[in-house]
C-alpha cells in the first residue's frame, strides 16, 4: 500500500497534469483563432508552454524540490519528456495496428506517458532534497 504521501504527491502531479493540458489547449486556440497561426507553429509552442508550466508546477509544488535549479535538471526533464512523448507513440500505434480504436488508442497512451512522466521525474529530475515542512 502507498504511504499517504506518496498519495498526495500523485494527487498533485495528477492536477499538474490536468492544468498543462488546459495551458497547452488555451494557448494553442489563442495562436490559431486569434493570432491566425497555423496549427504546425502553434502545436510547438503551445505544447512547449506547457512543459515549461509542468516544470515549475512539479518542481515547487509536487516534488517540493529545494536544491537550486541547474540546467542539468532542465536538461533531465525534457529528456523525459522525450521518452515519455516517445513510448505514448509507440503505444499509440502498436495499439492501432492490433485494432484498437484511436480514442482509446489515445487515451492508453496518455497512461502510458504518465507513468514514464511521473517515475522519471521522482527518481532522476526532482529526487533529492525536498523543502522542509
Amino acid at each position: 500500500m502507498l504511504k499517504r504521501s506518496e498519495m498526495t504527491r500523485m494527487a498533485k502531479y495528477a492536477l499538474v497534469g490536468v492544468m498543462n493540458t488546459g495551458v497547452d489547449f488555451a494557448v494553442f486556440c489563442v495562436l490559431v483563432y486569434a493570432a491566425g497561426l497555423g496549427s504546425a507553429w502553434a502545436q510547438p509552442v503551445s505544447y512547449g508552454t506547457a512543459i515549461a508550466n509542468s516544470y515549475v508546477l512539479n518542481r515547487v509544488w509536487t516534488f517540493q524540490v529545494r536544491k537550486r535549479q541547474r540546467f542539468g535538471d532542465i536538461v533531465k526533464f525534457i529528456a523525459v519528456n522525450a521518452l515519455s512523448f516517445a513510448a505514448a507513440t509507440a503505444a499509440l500505434l502498436g495499439l492501432e495496428q492490433a485494432g484498437f480504436e484511436a480514442a482509446i488508442a489515445k487515451a492508453c497512451s496518455v497512461g502510458v506517458s504518465l507513468v514514464v512522466n511521473y517515475f522519471g521525474y521522482k527518481f532522476w529530475v526532482f529526487r533529492g532534497e525536498k523543502r522542509a515542512g
